[in-house]
C-alpha cells in the first residue's frame, strides 16, 4: 500500500497530521487522556470516535488498531480520529481520572468525546468499538449527531437485548465486523444476536 505521494507505507508509518493531546470533561468531572488527529491542509470529512478494548485486560486509546488509524486515516482519506482512554485507564498519554465501571459509566466518557468531536473535527461523526469499546457504543452511542457506528469483534458481554433492540430500530447506520474463529462471539451466533441492526 502506498500513499498520495506513491510512498510506501510499512507497519510502522506515521503519515503527516496535526496531532494535539486533548483533554475530555465527564458530566460527572472526571478529566480523561485523549489525543485529535486531523487532516494538515483540510477540513475533515468526517471524524471517528474510538473506544478502546477492555482496560483491565490491556485496552487502551493506544491499543494497534486504533494507534494505526490515527497515524494514517486523516492523511489517507481526511478523516479525523479521536482516541480517548475511559475512565481508569493509562497509555503512554497518561492516566484518565475515575474506575472501570463496566459499560456503565463509560457512557458519560463516550458523550463527553462525541461532544468534543462535534465541536472540534467537523464532518460526519462516527463511532467505532473495539471488543469492550463495542459494548460501550451499544450500550451509550445512539445519540445526536451520531452517524452510524463500527462495531469490531463485539463480545455482547454487557448489551443488554433491549439495548440492542434501541439499535434495530435507529436510523443510523452501524457495520459489524466479525473474525471467523472470535473467542467471544464467532459470527454464527452473531448473527443471531447482531442481525438487524448492523451490516456484517
Amino acid at each position: 500500500m502506498t500513499n498520495h505521494e506513491g510512498q510506501k507505507i510499512t507497519a510502522n508509518s506515521v503519515l503527516p497530521a496535526h496531532r494535539e493531546p486533548v483533554r475530555l470533561l465527564t458530566d460527572d468531572g472526571l478529566e480523561l487522556v485523549g489525543e485529535l488527529a486531523r487532516p494538515l491542509e483540510r477540513a475533515a470529512v468526517a471524524t471517528i470516535v474510538c473506544v478502546h478494548p477492555l482496560p483491565t485486560h490491556g485496552g487502551m486509546m493506544d491499543s494497534h488498531v486504533l494507534r494505526k488509524m490515527s497515524w494514517r486515516l486523516p492523511a489517507l482519506a481526511d478523516i479525523a480520529v479521536l482516541r480517548f482512554n475511559t475512565r481508569g485507564t493509562s497509555s503512554a498519554a497518561g492516566t484518565s481520572q475515575g474506575q472501570f465501571d463496566a459499560a456503565e459509566g463509560e457512557g458519560k466518557d463516550l458523550h463527553a468525546a462525541i461532544a468534543m468531536a462535534a465541536k472540534t473535527s467537523g464532518g460526519a461523526i462516527w463511532l467505532l468499538g473495539w471488543s469492550f469499546g463495542t459494548d460501550v457504543v451499544l450500550k451509550h452511542g445512539d445519540v445526536d449527531p451520531v452517524e452510524g457506528a463500527i462495531l469490531l469483534s463485539p463480545p455482547l458481554r454487557y448489551t443488554t437485548e433491549q439495548e440492542l433492540a434501541l439499535w434495530k430500530g435507529s436510523s443510523r447506520k452501524v457495520v459489524a465486523l466479525i473474525p471467523e474463529f472470535d473467542d467471544f462471539l464467532p459470527p454464527g451466533p452473531a448473527r443471531g444476536s447482531i442481525l438487524g441492526c448492523a451490516q456484517h
